[in-house]
């Protein structure tokens, strides 16, 4: 059992390596296909409308289905949707066909992000300890492979179609290769059916959502609102505020995403000393803290600083609430999951959406004191993670 838990934690590894690789080989290609395609800055911004779109309607679609048919089969169609989703962009020869490509691509990727989370729950199960900050860094670190291997590939002067053609027969590969090491779904005897209404209408109760879930979700939303105001307004904040030579503003999403990738290899051993309450508190005031600071300082050494104190508070912080919704019931992890995801995701593209408008009232850097009341919501509400399900599942150690 000890060496099949351990290869199943290998191959949810690779799974959330690939997810990272695979969005970070489309992006890293989206200004040659919009210049392939035709189309213009703002065409293009509705139309990564269609990928979010994507993206959440196959959250919610195989969060039931990873219930019933277990990570171990879902995960690898999953990826092999994504990998074989992420060559159409470069095929597309119009605004409608690109339209269509990352529709698709963002089911492929909504499917493989909730699925993998669900084995990942399920991997933690097992080792009765945290360890699901550790696969989030693996997909950050997927995005830096990507970035790596992308820059390589275009300098071959391939093209959209080839490079990208590569990375889908790449995810295929890995896709089928890590399947077998996906560990068995253990599931109970399916309940007898009852006649008695009191006892079915208790069951119909139990199937919806509880609110504990959507409390999750909700917070979930802020914290990965907070991550996209630092993915599209960090290097725009020392550029256009601090006047910051453009090679230094882009040391401000650097250093936020590094610490978040550095922030989540560690974040594992602190919710085990300390617990995911003390992660999730701790964690979000040490970001509305690096945030509040980066916002009123004039200094660009100190904003740096504070984007990466921003960055290191908030990476334990979506990996423990999807740990929560996983562990609150083993039978409806996919589903729980779905939810928190997908309200997560809802939240990372609302970032640009809502900080955008208001920066016609007001300055750029006062509007980061949203997202900083968002980190002071969380710190506060964060013994939402308190559960007897959440102790169960990660051992008195953990909890």
């Amino acid at each position: 059992m000890e060496r099949s838990l351990r290869l199943g934690r290998l191959a949810t590894f690779a799974y959330f390596v690939l997810n990272g690789f695979l969005m970070g080989m489309w992006i890293v290609h989206i200004p040659d296909i919009e210049h392939r395609v035709g189309i213009s800055h703002a065409v293009l911004g509705w139309l990564l409308l269609l990928l979010g779109a994507g993206a959440f309607a196959g959250m919610q679609l195989v969060g039931p289905l990873t219930d019933r048919f277990g990570a171990r089969t879902v995960v690898p169609l999953s990826a092999a949707l994504c990998s074989a989703g992420v060559v159409l962009p470069g095929w597309a020869a119009n605004a409608w066909t690109l339209g269509a490509a990352l529709l698709v691509l963002g089911l492929g990727n909504g499917c493989l992000d909730v699925s993998m989370n669900a084995h990942a729950i399920q991997v933690e199960r097992g080792y009765r300890r945290p360890v699901m900050s550790a696969f989030h860094a693996a997909f950050s670190i997927g995005g830096v492979l990507a970035a790596l291997a992308g820059a390589r590939m275009l300098s071959w002067g391939w093209s959209p179609v080839a490079n990208l053609g590569t990375v889908a027969l790449l995810g295929l590969a890995i896709a089928a290769v890590a399947a077998p090491a996906l560990l068995e779904t253990r599931s109970a005897d399916a309940p007898e059916t009852s006649d008695d209404p009191a006892a079915a209408a208790k069951e119909k109760r139990s199937t919806r959502t509880p609110r504990r879930i959507w409390g999750l979700a909700t917070l979930a939303l802020m914290i990965m609102l907070c991550e996209g105001v630092a993915n599209d307004w960090s290097t725009l904040h020392l550029r256009n505020v601090l006047g910051a030579p453009a090679a230094t503003a882009a040391l401000a999403y650097g250093a936020f995403s590094t610490a978040m990738t550095i922030g989540r290899l560690l974040t594992d051993r602190v919710a085990a000393r300390f617990g995911p309450v003390a992660v999730l508190r701790y964690g979000a005031s040490a970001a509305a803290l690096g945030l509040t600071a980066a916002s009123l300082s004039s200094s660009i050494p100190l904003t740096l600083i504070g984007w990466t104190l921003f960055g290191a508070g908030l990476s334990g912080c979506v990996p423990q609430l999807f740990s929560a919704a996983g562990h609150a019931d083993p039978d409806a992890a996919g589903t729980n999951v779905s939810r928190v995801a997908g309200l997560g995701y809802v939240g990372m593209l609302a970032g640009p959406a809502i900080i955008g408008p208001l920066t016609q009232v007001m300055p750029l850097h006062l509007t980061f004191f949203l997202p900083v009341a968002f980190c002071a919501v969380a710190a506060a509400t964060a013994g939402i993670l308190r559960s007897r399900a959440v102790v169960a599942g990660l051992g008195a150690a953990a909890a």
